[in-house]
């Protein structure tokens, strides 16, 4: 495995305000999986440091997915370990939130009505449901609290599914692809919308996303997976400060060494 030098160093510097992170810290040890005879995690070892945003990139089917629902408590690896600060990971629980592809909003509830459901859910009393409205004025949605998803754009419903994992007040978010469907250029919007919320809320986040520029414009380290069964063959720690040009030298210097990584270096 080749290992950024002074990662955590360059961590800490990436991230605002580290006195008030409240997003949890994550250990994955040794963690092997696999679906009946098929191995997709090969001895995975991996940290997220309090409010730290670390994205995995790896060919498509190399098990990434796989790690992140492992994480999300949706079932357990098969040998190794998983804990969020401290404490074993057995199951799903709201502290941690996936935010998926597809934005997954039921069509016969309005915005509000789909971000609150997590509260609805968990019985919250609906004293506490300001909290949605904070979400969706985060998101920039609150005026279109009434409106169906039908009624929304493609970028405008992955907001409704930020805001339905924010009101839950995280403390990881769990990201598959969550952009992946969007045009380009809602996408760049969506990227730099989903840091600003990040460096609002303190939360720590996983993302997987195919997109080397979008890992390395939103993450602090970036870690690259081989071909399935996932093994981790490098950790990029991305010392550029906020907000990050696609253009600057460093950021391209990067963009070759992921891409030389995953086995693209004459995409450069």
């Amino acid at each position: 495995m080749v290992s950024a030098a002074n990662a955590s160093a360059s961590n800490a510097q990436a991230l605002e305000n580290p006195e008030s992170q409240t997003g949890a810290r994550i250990d994955i040890a040794q963690v092997s999986h696999q679906f009946a005879q098929l191995p997709v995690l090969s001895d995975v070892s991996l940290q997220v440091q309090p409010g730290e945003f670390v994205a995995l990139l790896g060919p498509s089917g190399c098990g990434k997915s796989t790690l992140l629902r492992l994480v999300a408590g949706l079932e357990p690896p098969r040998s190794g370990h998983i804990t969020q600060d401290g404490q074993p990971i057995t199951r799903p629980d709201p502290s941690r939130i996936v935010v998926f592809q597809d934005p997954t909003l039921f069509p016969w509830r309005t915005v509000r009505d789909n971000v609150a459901l997590g509260l609805q859910a968990r019985k919250v009393p609906k004293a506490q449901h300001a909290r949605v409205d904070e979400a969706l004025a985060l998101v920039g949605l609150s005026e279109f609290a009434d409106s169906y998803p039908h009624q929304l754009s493609g970028g405008m419903a992955q907001r409704a599914a930020l805001a339905r994992a924010l009101v839950n007040e995280p403390q990881l978010l769990i990201l598959d692809e969550p952009l992946g469907k969007l045009d380009s250029l809602t996408r760049l919007t969506m990227q730099a919308e989903l840091l600003k919320l990040w460096q609002r809320a303190g939360f720590s986040v996983l993302l997987v996303t195919h997109d080397v520029e979008e890992a390395l414009f939103l993450a602090n380290r970036v870690v690259v997976f081989s071909d399935r069964p996932a093994r981790t063959v490098a950790e990029l720690a991305v010392d550029l400060p906020y907000p990050r040009h696609r253009t600057q030298p460093r950021f391209v210097e990067l963009r070759q060494q992921a891409l030389r990584h995953l086995g693209l270096g004459d995409a450069t």
